[in-house]
């Protein structure tokens, strides 16, 4: 799928990297802009589904909300600085997780409006569930925001858009499948020590 950075299966110009295309993007190429806007697409899309929960999908949906993220975030490049092809991904998670907090938010001003049939059984979890459920979600990201950066995206890419150990070698530079799958377990156990302090 990925060969160092967001290079589709149907790309025409395999020879062009993401630095290569963000590196023109800030030259104004809106060629390159679409090209690197398709490449990011189907890999955001995927790492986005399921992410979204039902009380914040309104007339947008995942897919929807995802190419207005990308879209935004391709119009302001000048505040990214390419740190190697895993920080690229990483950034677009960032931007795609606080456009879903911000979506939370909103849904959670807002009334739900919903017709039930008398017979629907209450299976939505106990509130000190949902809690903890939350409570969880933020230790991971305060956890993953300590690791270092090679670290962190090597969890994010191994583990959130669920990269090969060889992928995850090429979008690290690392040299080989074997370098990257060490890097990804030392990453492991430290986001694991990091979590355990968390909770204590």
């Amino acid at each position: 799928m990925l060969d160092g950075d967001l290079k589709g299966p149907g790309d025409r110009f395999p020879h062009d990297s993401t630095a290569d295309l963000l590196a023109r993007i800030k030259g104004g190429s809106s060629d390159a802009r679409e090209r690197l806007f398709a490449r990011a697409l189907p890999v955001l899309q995927r790492w986005a589904r399921g992410r979204l929960p039902d009380r914040a999908r309104d007339a947008l949906d995942t897919d929807d909300l995802v190419q207005v993220t990308l879209l935004r975030t391709l119009l302001k490049l000048d505040d990214f600085e390419h740190r190697g092809e895993g920080a690229f991904l990483a950034y677009l998670r960032q931007v795609m997780l606080n456009a879903i907090r911000e979506r939370v938010r909103r849904a959670g001003r807002r009334p739900l409006q919903v017709e039930l049939p008398e017979n629907l059984i209450d299976r939505a979890p106990p509130v000190l569930e949902a809690l903890v459920g939350q409570d969880r979600a933020a230790r991971y990201e305060e956890a993953l925001a300590g690791l270092p950066e090679d670290m962190r995206h090597a969890i994010i890419l191994r583990h959130e858009f669920e990269y090969s150990f060889a992928e995850v070698a090429d979008a690290l530079s690392r040299p080989s499948a074997d370098a990257a799958r060490m890097l990804v377990r030392r990453a492991e156990s430290r986001l694991g020590r990091a979590l355990k302090e968390r909770r204590a």
